[in-house]
């Protein structure tokens, strides 16, 4: 990447900040730079990553391709772009309660988020754009465990923790409703539909814990699994080892 396009990234990053950049050539540019972004994440929305391409955002925009690349170097910078947006569209809640609380307020704003957006979950985060609301975003997540007797290094670590995790299981809630609306079949139809085969081949007496816990596992979801009640499991698990970690 050109050094020249981190530099204008970074400005239209911060644009309400800075300024708008505007080109010094060319006809009056139709549309803004957030009307790019919001048709882009649109875009998105409707289809995730994998078909997404700048050609769909011109033309959901009525501008031909070559046009977009006026207002953004490419189709990487603008996913940048997109995401920066979305983390902006809720306001960021005031922290309260005690450090389960806190934690468990940070990780449902970033669950419910996803769910909003489960493209958010293709993007590659290895070297995210620093953008402002990405920035208000990790000040509000550190401030949430200021208090709580963490180191910074651990501080960071607790948000990196929290974050992946629940970017996990928001995964697996996001591909399990998605199993439903394209097969059209419910869990329980599609056991329904498995179970005589699958019994004939796993009797209980070769898989008897399997067998007990699926039983049980299974009555309790009427459905393969819970993503969101496993959500919640994983979370508090890891709340408390952070506060193990505390006391020690």
């Amino acid at each position: 990447m050109a050094d020249q396009d981190v530099d204008r990234t970074l400005t239209l990053l911060w644009r309400r900040v800075l300024g708008t950049p505007q080109g010094s050539r060319g006809p009056k540019q139709r549309v803004s730079v957030d009307d790019v972004i919001r048709a882009a994440i649109q875009v998105a929305d409707d289809g995730g990553l994998a078909a997404f391409s700048l050609r769909k955002v011109a033309d959901r925009l009525g501008l031909k391709l070559m046009s977009i690349y006026t207002y953004v170097p490419g189709r990487a910078e603008l996913i940048g772009l997109m995401v920066d947006e979305v983390m902006g569209e809720r306001e960021l809640p005031p922290h309260s309660g005690d450090l389960r609380q806190r934690l468990h307020s940070v990780a449902r704003h970033q669950w419910d988020e996803a769910h909003r957006h489960p493209w958010l979950l293709q993007v590659d985060n290895s070297r995210p754009w620093i953008g402002p609301n990405g920035s208000d975003r990790y000040e509000w997540q550190l401030a949430a465990i200021e208090d709580a007797g963490f180191t910074d290094l651990e501080m960071d670590q607790v948000v990196t923790l929290i974050s992946g995790f629940t970017a996990s299981a928001a995964r697996a809630s996001i591909e399990a409703r998605h199993a439903v609306a394209s097969s059209g079949i419910t869990d329980a139809q599609w056991w329904e539909i498995n179970a005589p085969i699958l019994e004939r081949v796993m009797p209980p007496d070769a898989y008897p814990i399997s067998s007990r816990v699926g039983t049980a596992a299974g009555q309790e979801y009427n459905a393969i699994g819970d993503p969101h009640r496993s959500f919640l499991f994983g979370l508090d698990r890891i709340i408390d080892g952070l506060q193990r970690l505390l006391e020690r």
